[in-house]
């Protein structure tokens, strides 16, 4: 179906890709992994025309192919959903899909018919989407549906997805591989971009893997293991396994009394209680949605609380701003890392300094000292391993997971008391997740009071020493997560 064949691709000093080659069977699931920063979602924009290759060519089909931008690759057949969804929230599901395919005028847009289209195709795949909904009002996964529905409405044959998972809970992920196992039923070829090995195991039928810009092997997925898989994107032996001594918890520094937080649609969060204490990492568990995120957002500072107080140390912070909270100590890193964590447009020295931007020693009488914040992003590069370690970047042009590196390092080197910790892993690499693990973990035995929500369980449950489960807006259970088995947790998770 598709050939890539030494393609080179550079970013002014930057190389991207460089001699890149893969080879894609019709009919089938393909797997590219690679640390971030390693090229894979470039070469596969290079498929979809969204960036032109400096050197080598593509076949599809058997015959070469100039794709200079994606109207060309959408009329070779060729589709790509993105990591972060490319929909108008306010817009319906069929308004979304035909955006950009409408056939005749605006003005004879026949409507009616792509709505019979989009329930016919989403029929044929058990996605279960209704072409009249809101798009604001789905949730992920099933945003994520609409973003498939888009790529085969225009008559997609090779499918490229870039992290579809990342944002999916574990059942959720269950019914997308039962989709991409009908369509691949259906004759369709998938390419997955992930992070994940054991999603790579179950999934796909062959799997090339890159680093550092190169393609260093493409095997068949029966016969390798996640041991064999790491060695070869990090170019060393990975721990597959998050390592840690027992907790040393010392005094109270979060206290959470009857909390209660308004989300968009009433109360999210109904009176939750609980201590973090200094020196150990208390987990939330739960099915997203069911309060976490305003949870964490509402201890940050980010969404007023309507009920319950909230104790820093013994000092009432309940009605605290962001700002405030940050200057008493609580470091926060973000679940949206693109809403909540950087500017995007800025370079990596302004982002580095955002929340402390105003104060000594970054700056004093209303003046930066710019040698100070170039001196600190180049320690947070380096130390954080943020690839290209170039602090003149902007943040947009970082993979998702240097981007959480540098929120992470910016974070840690604040020296908090307490540390807010939402998905820290989300579409992160296997190298950078065992980096990532292992400073938590040095957080947590310098004495930081931990507070950890994460969708994966398995994350969770490894790195937490208290586990919390949420359940509609409430606490179902505190547990420990050395005892408690996976099942037993997700029982609590779903109420069963």
């Amino acid at each position: 179906m598709l050939e890539v064949r030494n393609i080179r691709k550079a970013f002014g000093d930057c190389v991207a890709n460089n001699d890149v080659s893969l080879t894609v069977e019709a009919g089938t699931i393909h797997a590219v992994v690679g640390e971030n920063g390693a090229g894979k979602s470039t070469i596969m924009k290079i498929v979809y025309g969204f960036y032109q290759p400096d050197m080598g060519e593509i076949m599809f089909r058997g015959n070469p192919v100039d794709i200079r931008g994606p109207h060309d690759a959408i009329a070779l057949g060729i589709g790509m959903v993105h990591q972060h969804f490319m929909l108008v929230d306010t817009m319906t599901v069929a308004e979304n899909i035909i955006l950009g395919a409408e056939t005749g005028s605006t003005l004879n847009l026949d409507l009616e018919q792509a709505k019979k289209e989009i329930a016919k195709l989403s029929d044929e795949l058990k996605l279960g989407v209704n072409p009249d909904a809101l798009v604001e009002d789905l949730s992920v996964g099933a945003q994520q549906r609409v973003e498939l529905l888009k790529a085969l409405y225009r008559d997609a044959e090779l499918l490229i997805l870039d992290e579809p998972t990342a944002v999916l809970t574990p059942q959720e992920i269950g019914e997308f591989f039962g989709i991409l196992r009908r369509m691949k039923g259906q004759g369709k070829t998938i390419i997955i971009i992930t992070h994940k090995l054991d999603e790579v195991l179950a999934i796909s039928d062959e799997v090339t893997v890159m680093r550092d810009g190169k393609t260093v092997a493409q095997v068949a997925t029966a016969g390798t293991s996640a041991a064999d898989l790491a060695r070869l994107i990090v170019g060393r032996d990975v721990l597959l396994r998050v390592e840690k001594g027992e907790a040393s918890p010392a005094d109270v520094v979060l206290e959470v009394t009857g909390l209660r937080v308004e989300g968009k649609h009433g109360t999210a969060v109904e009176d939750v209680s609980f201590t973090v204490r200094a020196g150990e990492i208390v987990g939330v568990a739960g099915i997203e949605g069911n309060g976490q995120t305003e949870l964490i957002e509402s201890l940050a500072g980010l969404r007023p609380s309507v009920a319950g107080t909230v104790n820093l140390k013994g000092r009432d912070v309940t009605a605290m701003s962001a700002r405030q909270l940050k200057e008493s100590g609580i470091g926060h890193i973000p679940e949206d890392r693109h809403r909540r964590g950087l500017l995007l447009n800025s370079d990596l020295s302004e982002n580095v300094v955002l929340g402390s931007h105003y104060r000594p020693p970054v700056s004093s009488a209303g003046m930066i000292d710019q040698k100070y914040v170039a001196k600190l992003a180049g320690e947070i590069i380096e130390k954080f391993d943020v690839r290209p370690p170039v602090r003149t970047l902007p943040a947009r042009s970082l993979s998702g997971g240097n981007q959480q590196k540098l929120i992470i390092g910016r974070e840690f080197e604040l020296e908090p008391e307490l540390l807010l910790v939402s998905q820290p892993t989300r579409g992160v690499d296997i190298g950078a997740i065992e980096f990532i693990h292992r400073k938590l973990i040095e957080m947590r035995d310098a004495g930081v009071a931990v507070l950890l929500v994460s969708a994966e369980l398995e994350e969770v449950t490894a790195l937490a020493d208290r586990l919390i489960v949420m359940r509609e807006g409430k606490i179902a259970a505190e547990v420990d997560p050395k005892t408690t088995s996976p099942e037993e947790i997700g029982l609590l998770m779903t109420g069963g």
